[in-house]
């Protein structure tokens, strides 16, 4: 097991070291409650823009330029993610350099400028952004298997949200949504990796005081029934992006069960010996790309299947994927699959985990999400501890309707 502490800062917020043995490296993360998800109709694609604001500076850093050459003058990466999930920020440098790092990042997230100025000039980057995500069939793609999948719940809406509404965000309103959102009982603070430069306990709790400690206001809509629907945009192309969901039939916050349905993706279309790489692609040549990905969001697991192939192959292959779902669902895999695929899910995990910013991204995310252990080493014994009949259990499960999107030269119905 790591070694893994908590301590909790004045204004509430959880931070957790998790030492990482052999790593030169330290991961800090900052992280909410405050994706895609906790937007309210009017504010999709509020979480996003706020963190393209976060790097114009804080009151310390106080432009860009002083965030941008006081991350280079450390060799660091400095950079934030927004899912449905989860917003985050992180920093990881060499463990040395920890003290000025988390500084850094805590100043720009922490207490963050949000210049009027900087504003207008990010919303026209963050409309140029999603200009070029929907001119990728491949992005266009996952934004159209949301929707399949959610409907107009916040889980079915893009990220990156609408132009529209780039161009119609206030300052008031995204300080209003940092307010609402961004508060220590629905975040945690993570440091990862090589812990013996962190700075003081006293240092750490003046940094990560910075973040307001407002109390949590309201929560997320649940995830709805699963209603999957079939949606194509056309396009005159000779490459067409297709992607499937079927709702998986575990509990989410069960870490076991989340486990055996990683096991179960591996084994359908996570590695090179699954069942959807060797019939589409090494038996029939059907496709270059072909994959399966499970994601359990708080209250809803899912399983997705993807590929990219000649337009003129599409229906055959998504014939194809359909049935190998549909003969796992009816005979199971067989005990050799599973044990191989358990072994390649582990090992990846494992080799994943020698980095110090996958160790975060990982602790945040069961943190906040799951409400769970943070431990890789654990992580990594729960899929080791999968037992063939709990994989055949999931496989039996998958749902018999799936949402269906796809990007090429096709209409709605060949995908009956």
């Amino acid at each position: 097991m790591q070694s893994i502490t908590t301590t909790i800062a004045p204004n509430g917020l959880a931070v957790h070291r998790i030492a990482v043995p052999g790593t030169r490296a330290l991961t800090a993360l900052v992280a909410f409650d405050a994706g895609a998800r906790a937007e309210r109709p009017p504010e999709n694609g509020i979480a996003h823009f706020l963190e393209h604001l976060v790097f114009k500076g804080g009151e310390r850093y106080n432009d860009y330029r002083s965030v941008n050459e006081t991350a280079e003058r450390m060799g660091a990466m400095l950079n934030a993610y927004t899912s449905h999930d989860l917003v985050a920020f992180h920093i990881t440098s060499r463990a040395e350099t920890a003290p000025l790092a988390i500084d850094l990042l805590t100043d720009i997230a922490g207490q963050p400028r949000l210049d009027a100025a900087e504003l207008e000039r990010e919303r026209g980057v963050v409309i140029q952004e999603i200009a070029r995500a929907n001119d990728q069939p491949a992005t266009v793609a996952e934004h159209l298997i949301d929707r399949a999948a959610f409907g107009e719940h916040p889980l079915g809406r893009p990220v990156l949200g609408p132009q529209e509404h780039l161009r119609s965000f206030s300052r008031e309103q995204i300080l209003a949504f940092r307010t609402r959102r961004w508060t220590p009982s629905r975040g945690a603070a993570f440091l990862v990796g090589n812990t013996d430069h962190l700075p003081d306990e006293a240092a750490l709790d003046e940094c990560f005081a910075r973040f307001p400690g407002e109390e949590a206001a309201d929560g997320v809509e649940p995830a709805p029934e699963f209603a999957p629907r079939t949606l194509v945009e056309e396009r005159d192309t000779n490459q067409s992006h297709l992607r499937l969901v079927y709702r998986a039939p575990i509990d989410a916050q069960d870490p076991r069960a989340r486990a055996a349905l990683s096991i179960y993706s591996t084994l359908l279309g996570g590695s090179m010996g699954s069942r959807l790489f060797d019939e589409l692609r090494e038996q029939r040549g059907l496709c270059y790309s072909v994959w399966s990905v499970d994601h359990s969001f708080a209250d809803a697991s899912m399983l997705g299947l993807g590929a990219g192939l000649d337009s003129a192959k599409c229906i055959e292959a998504y014939t194809l994927m359909r049935e190998i779902v549909d003969a796992l669902r009816s005979d199971g895999p067989t005990e050799e699959e599973v044990e191989r695929a358990r072994a390649y899910a582990a090992g990846r995990r494992a080799i994943a985990f020698e980095n110090s910013g996958v160790v975060a991204r990982y602790a945040a995310s069961q943190s906040i999400v799951y409400d769970d252990e943070l431990d890789p080493d654990l992580a990594i014994a729960r899929v080791d501890a999968v037992r063939y009949e709990e994989v055949v259990e999931v496989a039996r499960g998958i749902s018999e309707e799936l949402a269906v999107a796809c990007v090429g030269p096709h209409v709605a119905s060949e995908f009956s």
